[in-house]
């Protein structure tokens, strides 16, 4: 009975924390792929789950920093949502490959053409964004999540570092320092390529590794069965001799 008890106690406990826990861990949140360095590029990923169990998500708004603002955004297409680049102009030009750049985006509107994200599940929103601000260490991305049942939570709340995290923060990228070789990080198509070539060789040092395991076990396996072999014939030979000599 003690034991019985002691176990109940855990699992209740147990329960107690995961409830508690959880209101922490569901809000609308941003993660590079990757790195996001400072003065670079960087794909990152909105992600969205869905906190009511008899709604669904069907719109999601971003609002791209108007302090540090971006000169390329660029969002993937996800299937199933209809997405719309919102730019405004900017009080301060910004240059970029010896360009002047009067506006810049300041949202991105995702909007589901279908059922959304439905309860018990998340989704996730990439955007390529750059160059990403040198002379700061983070950047805010305030945002709006909609559900089908016309409520709306709005996660725009800024961390304030030493506090409590607020009910509804907004989601945060932290910026990593650049590369000490002075590269920031590939843009547009070259980014792209460079990731798809990383990736092909990896598969193709993937896929010899494990070839080179396979041979070598085979191999192994072989010298083995030879040995095996080997001291069987022998065994036989022996065997037979006694039986002669008997």
């Amino acid at each position: 009975m003690k034991v019985s008890r002691i176990a109940a106690a855990g699992a209740a406990a147990g329960v107690t924390v995961l409830a508690l826990s959880a209101p922490a861990f569901a809000h609308v949140s941003v993660q590079p792929e990757g790195t996001a360095a400072k003065g670079g590029y960087a794909v990152v990923d909105f992600k969205v789950p869905n906190e009511r169990g008899d709604a669904s998500t069907t719109k999601l708004e971003v609002n791209f920093p108007t302090d540090h603002p971006l000169a390329s955004v660029m969002p993937e297409p996800v299937p199933g949502w209809d997405v719309k680049v919102t730019k405004s102009k900017l009080d301060k030009p910004l240059e970029m490959h010896g360009e002047k750049i009067s506006e810049a985006v300041t949202k991105v509107t995702w909007t589901a053409d279908g059922d959304g994200i439905k309860a018990g599940f998340f989704q996730k929103f990439p955007v390529s964004i750059g160059t990403l601000p040198e002379d700061a260490d983070e950047l805010v991305f305030k945002a709006l999540q909609t559900y089908s049942n016309k409520e709306v939570v709005r996660w725009i709340e800024v961390p304030q570092e030493g506090q409590e995290e607020p009910d509804n923060p907004a989601p945060v990228l932290e910026l990593s320092a650049a590369s000490e070789d002075g590269h920031h990080g590939a843009s547009g198509e070259d980014a792209s390529d460079s990731e798809s070539a990383e990736k092909a060789s990896a598969e193709t040092a993937a896929d010899t590794g494990s070839s080179d395991g396979t041979d070598t076990t085979a191999r192994v396996l072989g010298i083995v069965g030879i040995v095996v072999g080997a001291a069987g014939v022998a065994y036989g030979v022996l065997a037979g001799r006694r039986r002669s000599n008997a």
